[in-house]
């Protein structure tokens, strides 16, 4: 080979410049920085991590789809009941007003219509709320309250309009007439003196 292919002479090497220690037995300069051993077990474990919760996602979309399923066969026909539900209270208007003669046909027709809405409710999963006992917010709607001397405050008195649920679910609730405690009256000779 020719020995102007080096382009810098040995001339041109500045007195300052530091040596560098060349022997034979030395081999190829380490890098120093991390291993690539270590760096590919990361990336591995990174991978690894993901796939798990990619996985744990998706279970819990299945789940979640099943059971937004099941729930929508389930109560796949609430609106249709709770649009049936005005229509049943006008037909028990209607067998309050045919009872004043329980024996005439028209009494004992709708009483068998009656029966038979009873069990497509049931057949529906449709069930009364309990219209008895004590006040319950989440079942009841109070319309009214009635002073009651004898028992306790909150207590049912008479139901103005059935409540349904559907299953767990609440389709309508019971409007109710509550009892209240009677207040104390406060003397005139008090109440005169509360004025002035």
């Amino acid at each position: 080979m020719h020995a102007a292919a080096d382009p810098t002479p040995l001339a041109e090497i500045p007195d300052d410049a530091t040596e560098l220690d060349v022997s034979r037995d030395a081999g190829p300069p380490v890098a120093e920085g991390p291993d690539p051993w270590e760096e590919l077990e990361q990336e591995a474990t990174k991978w690894r991590e993901i796939a798990l919760r990619t996985a744990a996602e998706m279970d819990n979309l299945r789940k979640r789809t099943t059971r937004d399923r099941e729930d929508a066969i389930r109560y796949a026909n609430q609106r249709l009941l709770e649009e049936l539900l005005p229509v049943i209270d006008n037909f028990e208007m209607g067998m309050q007003a045919a009872s004043q003669d329980p024996t005439s046909m028209i009494f004992i027709g709708m009483e068998m219509v009656q029966r038979q809405l009873n069990e497509f409710l049931s057949s529906q999963g449709v069930e009364d709320i309990p219209s008895s006992g004590t006040f319950d917010p989440k079942l009841h709607d109070a319309v009214a309250e009635e002073t009651c001397s004898a028992g306790e405050e909150g207590r049912i008195l008479r139901v103005t309009r059935r409540g349904f649920r559907l299953r767990e679910r609440l389709l309508r609730p019971a409007s109710v007439v509550v009892s209240k405690l009677p207040t104390a009256e406060i003397p005139a000779a008090a109440a005169e003196g509360v004025e002035n």
